[in-house]
Order: structure tokens, then C-alpha cells, then sequence
């Protein structure tokens, strides 16, 4: 039988693969689109340091920690949205 920490330690590495590939995509998109939009500029910089600490953080807090990197990926997604609709 697999251990739940070796299950757990593989999904925290998957995810932390993928959240730095989507970090650099986010940061060569929103240089493209940012340029005149510098309070949405400044959000979504602070959502993706919101999301990286969330990452780097130990332990699940309970499910809390990962039901608030879901809500930070989906206030990353709607301001993205919103950049490309003003543009």
C-alpha cells in the first residue's frame, strides 16, 4: 500500500511543476497586455505572489490552503480577463 505522504508529496510536486510553468506564461502574457493597465498590472503581480506563497506554504491547513489557491487561480483568471477586455 502507497503511503498518503508519498501521494501527497507527488500531487504537491505536480502542482509545483505546473504553478511555475503557468507563473512564467502569466508573466510573459501580462507584460503584453499590463502596459496601460497599471492598478490591474499591480493586481494580478500580487495574485501571483499570493499563489506562489500559497504554494510554498507546509502542511494543507485543513483544506483551507488549497481552497484558497482555487480562489486565488480564479481571481488570476478574471483580471486577466478583464486586462484583455479594456485593451
Amino acid at each position: 500500500m502507497v503511503q498518503r505522504q508519498t501521494i501527497v508529496a507527488f500531487v504537491l510536486g505536480v502542482g509545483l511543476a505546473l504553478a511555475g510553468t503557468t507563473m512564467f506564461e502569466s508573466t510573459r502574457a501580462t507584460a503584453q497586455t499590463g502596459a496601460n493597465q497599471p492598478f490591474m498590472q499591480s493586481a494580478l503581480t500580487s495574485l501571483i505572489s499570493a499563489k506562489r506563497s500559497l504554494t510554498n506554504a507546509a502542511a494543507n491547513k485543513g483544506g483551507h490552503r488549497i481552497a484558497a489557491m482555487g480562489y486565488v487561480d480564479q481571481a488570476i483568471s478574471e483580471v486577466r480577463l478583464g486586462m484583455e477586455a479594456a485593451d
